[in-house]
């Protein structure tokens, strides 16, 4: 008997999984759309295995989420066909007046089996990628709670007529803790005791980055060009992003990582709308932090901040706000550029070829 199962074989039975952090809704449906079988599994590798291993080749549905990663993966290896549905399209789901987990199960292998494209399917990264984007968040995560620390520290000491220097979160304990009235000692002291340790995380964690930059991922060099976009981003960007070529057009990828406007048009009617916020929080944070550092007068002047420097200039605080999106999802697109093509970057390319004043270089 032949290992390879063809797709009519496999399409026989398709299944809904409503994956839950305790307990998976099993809903099998056969060929003509009749419930076969209805039932649940406990969300462990172990059950999963055990459950699914014996079942024929068939085709497995369940949402993107927090167990879709190692589940797909195991699913796969046990022969079948897995579609892991993007959330934010399963409208009718979400909408649903009877809402519940035997409900999203069979909505859940109906359409799987119906259309797999009206799920609008993703792909799961790498598990060794997985992996180093973990290194980053759990980075952004530490440097975000020493941020907490060091502005409670500087809250505490208000109300009792002190106030701690200025100075970078890295040097604060060291020149902060010789500020600290004697009241607050028993306060404080735990907290820079915190910083501290967390000064030392970061510290080791940033090693450990710029090493995976230099030796695994060296085409990291290509985007770090960019004046103000460092190793963090440009190796958030390659991993987020894994496979360079899955874009047919480099602006699509402001559109996948959620920098692309909604659009709710109708007729003549064509309303300004927010930002889709689609795809990876964490590298849309990243490229927006950038873009406002290089519209800033820290940054340097490039074809890009001068294209956003107008674009700001239409009007108000919204108008800022939008030309630091918009120089974000540019920035997404040019960041592409550079890592697919491997070209040195000019920053005022543009601005040369149109004869615009560009400054000369320095000597």
């Amino acid at each position: 008997m032949s290992d390879i199962t063809t797709t009519t074989e496999r399409s026989k039975l398709t299944v809904g999984l409503d994956v839950g952090d305790r307990f998976t809704q099993v809903c099998v449906i056969d060929e003509d759309g009749e419930v076969m079988e209805e039932g649940r599994v406990t969300t462990t590798p172990r059950a999963f295995r055990q459950r699914f291993a014996a079942m024929p080749p068939a085709r497995l549905v369940l949402e993107a989420g927090t167990h879709s990663l190692w589940a797909s993966r195991l699913l796969g290896e046990l022969g079948h066909e897995v579609i892991v549905a993007n959330p934010r399209m399963l409208r009718f789901i979400y909408g649903n007046n009877s809402k519940n987990d035997r409900a999203d199960a069979d909505y859940l292998a109906r359409v799987g089996k119906l259309d797999p494209g009206l799920l609008h399917p993703i792909v799961h990264r790498s598990e060794e990628n997985q992996g180093y984007l973990a290194l980053l968040r759990s980075r952004d995560i530490l440097v975000r709670e020493r941020a907490r620390l060091v502005t409670h520290a500087r809250g505490l000491v208000k109300p009792f007529g002190f106030k701690l220097p200025h100075c970078s979160t890295t040097a604060f304990v060291g020149k902060a803790q010789e500020h600290i009235p004697e009241i607050l000692a028993p306060a404080l002291v735990p907290v820079f005791g915190i910083i501290s340790v967390l000064n030392d995380q970061i510290r080791e964690m940033d090693g450990k980055i710029e090493t995976l930059a230099r030796e695994t991922y060296r085409e990291t060099a290509l985007l770090t060009q960019v004046q103000g976009v460092g190793t963090l981003t440009t190796l958030a960007f390659m991993l987020t992003i894994e496979d360079p070529s899955r874009f047919p057009r480099a602006r699509a990828v402001g559109s996948y990582v959620g920098l692309r406007p909604r659009q709710d048009e109708s007729g003549t009617l064509k309303p300004q709308l927010h930002i889709t916020k689609a795809g990876d929080k964490f590298l849309r944070h990243l490229l927006v932090e950038c873009a406002h550092y290089m519209l800033s007068s820290r940054g340097e002047d490039s074809d890009l901040k001068r294209w956003g420097l107008k674009l700001a200039e239409r009007g108000g605080k919204a108008a800022k706000k939008r030309a630091v999106v918009a120089v974000a999802r540019k920035l997404s697109v040019l960041l592409l550029r550079l890592w697919t093509t491997g070209e040195t970057y000019e920053p005022l390319r543009n601005a040369r070829k149109r004869g615009d004043p560009v400054p000369s270089a320095s000597c």
